[in-house]
């Protein structure tokens, strides 16, 4: 195996590794891995690792292909994060009680 493949592998398996600890609690792996409904995260995810391994696969090789999925995962799990929170603002201020 190729020495700069070891890193991401064992990034995946520390994730995989995580997922299945946070199976003991009811709905925490759902909560966990829900940003693979939002459209928007994985959009942005599916840009980035098609943007990371385009570029990357001509200056290290397969190896970049890995460390490109990461990376996607990364950027879509944050963009969840961000549209939740703006979400959940403007549900709050749906339900707040209007002034006037």
């Amino acid at each position: 195996m190729d020495p700069t493949l070891m890193a991401p592998v064992a990034v995946i398996a520390m994730l995989v590794i995580r997922t299945a600890r946070m199976e003991i609690h009811p709905g925490g792996t759902r909560r966990h891995w829900s940003f693979l409904t939002n459209r928007q995260a994985v959009a942005a995810g599916s840009a980035a690792t098609l943007l990371l391994s385009a570029v990357g696969r001509r200056t290290a090789g397969h190896v970049c292909v890995a460390w490109a999925l990461l990376a996607g995962t990364s950027v879509a799990h944050i963009v969840s994060l961000s549209t939740r929170s703006d979400s959940a603002r403007t549900r709050a201020k749906r339900q707040s009680p209007r002034d006037g």
